[in-house]
């Protein structure tokens, strides 16, 4: 989805999300009103209590970013893609990356996101 297409779509009701990836969407399309600071650490945190709920619920979703015991697959394409393992976590990856560009780290993640999805045939 472009970003023209992101600003101009409606956000959705909590209700009408079907996975984490809606969610991160709603994110994308406002990110000041769910992650404080735009941060991705707070980002990763949240996706932490989303994977915890996943299991306290006894959900089958898959989940690509928190993995118990090991490398969740975002981090393991993200170690692929930019060579630096931490185990700090995605979001510090990214973060750096972005500091050292002079970017948002926030549109950063969104554009590894999307390159991640595609690699998988994930459609956004």
């Amino acid at each position: 989805m472009a970003e023209a297409e992101t600003a101009r779509r409606a956000p959705r009701q909590l209700a009408e999300m079907r996975d984490v990836y809606d969610l991160l969407e709603e994110v994308r399309l406002r990110p000041g009103m769910w992650v404080r600071d735009r941060s991705l650490q707070h980002l990763e945190s949240m996706l932490f209590g989303y994977r915890v709920a996943l299991a306290v619920h006894g959900s089958e979703e898959s989940f690509d970013f928190w993995t118990p015991g090991t490398q969740s697959p975002f981090d393991v394409w993200l170690t692929e893609r930019t060579g630096e393992h931490t185990s700090l976590g995605w979001s510090t990856v990214i973060e750096r990356e972005a500091d050292a560009a002079g970017r948002s780290a926030m549109e950063l993640f969104f554009e590894l996101l999307d390159e991640f999805r595609a690699g998988r045939n994930q459609p956004r």
